[in-house]
């Protein structure tokens, strides 16, 4: 059967995400405007500085429970690379949609507001009630897939 459209996007960002570096959470977003793919993103190091598949993960290490104290990852995020790669390539990304694998957190929803993202559409929970309230007062329209 033919997958809908959040379907097809979400699937895409589950693929995505198998490229995380992260020991906990691999994490996938992709966005999405006019049905065209203008960017993807997975959680990782940022370039050139090693992942923590290589040397372990300081948040585990120190016990930091998900969803607290994210400036100790030294992961960016999935949903903010992807709005750095859009970036990079001088892809706008004015009212487009986020498909993320996991509901964004406080520091990507912002960022998300400030991208001019107008959609966002996630699988899984996350423990960040905030994020979620950011996005709603900004008038992001926020999905629960599935």
């Amino acid at each position: 059967m033919r997958p809908s459209v959040d379907e097809y996007f979400m699937e895409i960002a589950s693929v995505v995400a198998k490229r995380s570096t992260c020991l906990r959470n691999q994490v996938g977003a992709v966005i999405v405007r006019d049905k065209r793919i203008i960017a993807t993103g997975y959680n990782g190091a940022p370039k050139g500085l090693p992942h923590c598949l290589d040397i372990g993960c300081i948040r585990e290490q120190n016990n930091i429970p998900s969803g607290e104290r994210h400036e100790l990852c030294r992961a960016v995020h999935a949903e903010q690379n992807a709005i750095l790669q859009a970036a990079i390539h001088g892809v706008s990304t004015e009212n487009a949609t986020m498909y993320c694998t996991h509901q964004p957190c406080i520091l990507c929803a912002k960022m998300m507001i400030n991208a001019g993202i107008k959609k966002v559409v996630y699988a899984n929970q996350y423990p960040d009630t905030e994020a979620l309230e950011f996005l709603k007062q900004a008038n992001v329209d926020v999905v629960k897939f599935g």
